[in-house]
């Protein structure tokens, strides 16, 4: 656990004699107590300060990591570029030895790292540029002000081009009227040289990152689309400055008629300042791409209501611990996972689950971090904090799955790979045809096709188009209780054609009830209650977690019970009061040995034949009765099932459940097929028998016996109700548990699927059709040329328009 200093330095708490304690408001300045509590004056809860007082030298030195910080309070502030380490100032201004904006420190220091958006295996400690294709990298957590000050810096350097593009292009666009006006006021070349100034601010400032990173990606070898960029723009304006200087090296197809050089200074800036554009758009659409998770971490309150001895006081939400008491008032957000302790409540669930409908909860039912109490006030106890919430690891498993690659970006990479220098030989071509059978002047209509070609082909385009839908469609998916764990698993959950289900907690509500328990001749219905009960105390298993119940709702104690043992799939087994237990279906019978009457087995065929589950008793070897066991058929799985088998998946059930109930199951909901009393191996094998025969199989479930299936499906769906066990071998989770997620899953999946075709085939069509035009295909059929200036605006536009159809999935209806 950490702290914050007095200055934000965070260092880990002490629990040692001799700790100091302060009051994060700093009430009574730098008072410092010995004792742990509140603070005398604002009643907020003091924390740690574990910092030795230097009088001499009026500096406080961290005990935990010897950092020295001036002694009293305030804001302090810090380089950014930590010219001399980590000393901190008191006061804003300039650092001393970069001259660079000193920064506020942070209220929590929490590091930030970055990613990119196309490149997620690249991970910085700081903002800059993609070291492959030269993006913008992005916060690897989303953090609302970091992304606002990209786009701030971006849109303060957009209006500074704007601003000095603008005339560049008014005098440069004045030579179309006739009897130029402006050439009255002054001679060409002075206006030439003022295009040059006026360019400086926009090449050397707003759009200097442009070039640095086509370095980088020359330097590197990582060729992208800022090489183009860096190599058609810095071209034209280094071939502009040379012309104003040495224009008499120049043949005279490069001149005017008042003898200067043409300059392409407006085609320079303009390029630049569009691309500049494009970047601007990009930011601004990237914060909406991410908008899922910081709804998600919107979702989390930073204070929260502890109880202690009937006492009440608000604390942080890093300090609850396991086994708190929280006091949640209505309208307030449940700042842990955890169950209610006292009273009752409605809870509104719609931002885990997707579900508008808010749930009532009475005394030991389940709570989640972020949901909302809309009635009474009550009392919890925290069973998960911090990064074990349901919440964190939705937030995680979100934030991993928009940064995962798809398979089918593998196909954009590679042509990616080989996009760059096919180009610049297509400018290179174009240079040498134009010069060779073009029009006079030759020479400058090759040298505008060629920068043309370089400007308007656009590798990003084709980079972004997996990367955006992923990361919209896996946020919308987190907003409708659908989990994705990674990319690959959107891009399969389009092809299965088999969907495998367990019955108990997938088909089912996986809450058991017992219905009744059946003594045979010479046994006694208590006595095997309070005996398989006392077994089933040492299982998690749902049917036992039914049973204990059962036997408290009728007053009976449990007894002590030796060598208990769970028989996967079978049952379980155990000494009590020394007699040997065991509770379970025929095969364990057979097992043990136990000898089934005939007429205890007709009794429970008719209970299965209903669909009801019933697990044999066995007292010291003999069949002793059963218990029958009713779990609910969930009320949306038959509409759920319909519905896969209307989009040509088959669904087959695999039970450990005996054959007449599996059956009573499978004809009620129309399955495709099913296949009672299997064990995990035989639920595994099942599905690599499946995948031998070409099936793309997918499987749903919720327990610990589902997770080597889950794991050697295709795709493993993890009921959110289920154990975590189940839920990390899964690929896709389900939040609410029901089948209705998987029909969710699917859609998403097509959807997803859909829009990353259609932004693959935007960027490639666009490509295609682009890098020809401006390479002056058109020409000799139509006399039709495609300027530099609008090469960029289509190259922007491109971007721009894929990263717009990705959004499109924020609205997709599941």
């Amino acid at each position: 656990m950490t702290q914050p200093s007095p200055d934000n330095h965070v260092h880990p708490v002490a629990e040692s004699t001799g700790d100091k304690y302060y009051c994060p408001m700093h009430c009574e300045g730098d008072k410092v107590y010995d004792k742990p509590g509140n603070c005398p004056v604002c009643g907020m809860h003091l924390v740690n300060k574990p910092f030795d007082e230097n009088k001499e030298a009026g500096k406080e030195t961290c005990k935990h990591c010897n950092h020295t910080a001036s002694a009293g309070k305030g804001d302090k502030y810090y380089c950014p570029m930590h010219c001399e380490g980590d000393k901190l100032y008191d006061k804003p201004g300039n650092c001393p030895v970069c001259g660079m904006n000193l920064e506020k420190v942070p209220a929590a220091a929490k590091k930030v790292q970055y990613t990119c958006p196309m490149h997620p295996e690249i991970i910085k400690d700081a903002p800059g540029s993609c070291p492959i294709c030269g993006m913008d990298l992005v916060p690897l957590q989303p953090a609302i002000d970091e992304e606002n000050k990209t786009y701030n810096d971006l849109l303060k350097k957009f209006k500074v081009a704007v601003l000095f593009t603008l005339p560049v292009l008014v005098i440069a666009m004045s030579d179309m009227i006739p009897n130029n006006p402006l050439l009255k006021i002054m001679h060409q070349q002075i206006w030439n040289w003022i295009q040059f100034a006026l360019s400086i601010p926009v090449v050397f400032y707003a759009t200097w990152m442009f070039f640095k990173r086509a370095w980088t990606s020359v330097v590197t070898w990582n060729l992208n689309m800022f090489t183009l960029i860096g190599i058609g723009s810095g071209v034209a304006f280094i071939f502009s400055v040379v012309a104003m200087l040495f224009p008499g090296i120049f043949p005279a197809q490069f001149k005017t008629a008042s003898g200067t050089v043409f300059v392409y200074f407006e085609a320079t800036t303009v390029i630049l300042t569009l691309i500049l554009l494009g970047q601007l758009l990009e930011a601004r659409a990237h914060r909406r791409t991410s908008g899922a998770i910081k709804a998600l971490l919107k979702l989390v309150p930073s204070e929260a209501i502890l109880v202690t001895n009937g006492e009440e006081k608000i604390i942080p939400i890093d300090e609850i611990k396991k086994g708190d008491q929280l006091r949640i008032k209505p309208g307030e957000k449940i700042p842990v996972d955890g169950k209610l302790l006292q009273g009752t409540a409605t809870i509104d669930e719609a931002m885990i689950t997707g579900e508008p409908v808010p749930v009532d909860k009475k005394e030991a039912d389940s709570l989640t971090a972020g949901t909302i109490n809309t009635t009474s006030s009550f009392v919890m106890e925290a069973e998960k904090v911090g990064a074990e919430t349901l919440l964190s690891r939705i937030i995680q498993m979100v934030n991993d799955a928009s940064r995962s690659k798809a398979p089918i970006q593998k196909l954009a990479d590679k042509i990616s790979g080989y996009f760059v220098p096919v180009v610049v030989i297509i400018a290179a071509l174009t240079f040498s045809a134009w010069v060779l059978f073009g029009p006079e002047p030759r020479y400058v209509y090759a040298f505008v096709n060629a920068i043309a070609v370089l400007i308007i082909a656009c590798p990003c385009a084709l980079g972004l188009a997996t990367p955006m839908s992923v990361m919209v469609g896996v946020g919308r998916g987190a907003q409708s209780g659908v989990l994705i764990k990674n990319a690959e698993a959107l891009e399969k959950m389009n092809k299965i054609d088999t969907l495998i289900i367990d019955k108990t907690g997938t088909i089912t509500e996986g809450k058991p009830s017992v219905e009744k328990i059946v003594a045979a001749a010479n046994f006694n219905e208590d006595d095997l209650l309070q005996k398989i009960s006392s077994l089933n105390k040492q299982s998690e298993h749902p049917l036992a977690t039914a049973v204990v119940k059962y036997a408290g709702e009728r007053k009976l104690s449990f007894s002590e019970v030796k060598d208990f043992k769970t028989i996967a799939g079978k049952g379980v087994t155990g000494t009590v009061d020394n007699t040997t237990i065991a509770l379970g279906n025929k095969k364990l019978m057979e097992e043990i040995n136990t000898v089934i009457p005939e007429s205890l087995a007709g009794q429970v065929y008719q209970e299965q034949a209903t669909g009801k589950t019933v697990s044999y008793i066995s007292i010291g070897g003999t069949a002793a009765g059963y218990i029958t066991i009713t779990d609910k058929i969930k009320s949306n799985s038959k509409a759920a099932i319909e519905e896969l088998l209307k989009n040509k998946i088959e669904v087959i059930m695999l039970t450990g459940d005996n054959a007449s109930t599996a059956k009573a199951v499978a004809d009620e909901l129309n399955l495709t097929g099913y296949k009672a009393e299997y064990l995990p191996e035989d639920k595994l094998n099942e599905i690599k028998r499946l995948q031998a025969e070409g099936k793309v199989v997918a499987m749903a479930g919720d327990g610990i016996n589902d997770a080597p299936a889950l794991a050697q499906a295709d795709i493993g769906i993890g009921m959110g109700t289920g154990t975590d066990v189940a839920i990390e071998s899964a690929e896709i989770t389900l939040v609410k548990g029901d089948l209705q997620g998987i029909v969710k899953a699917e859609k998403l999946s097509k959807a997803v699927m859909r829009n990353i075709k259609q932004n693959l085939f935007f960027a490639f069509i666009y490509n295609v059709i682009g890098v020809p035009v401006a390479a002056g295909i058109l020409f000799p059929f139509f006399g039709i040329l495609l300027s530099p200036m609008i090469a960029a605006a289509a190259m922007s536009i491109s971007s721009v328009s894929v990263i717009g159809n990705s959004l499109r999935l924020r609205n997709l209806k599941l």
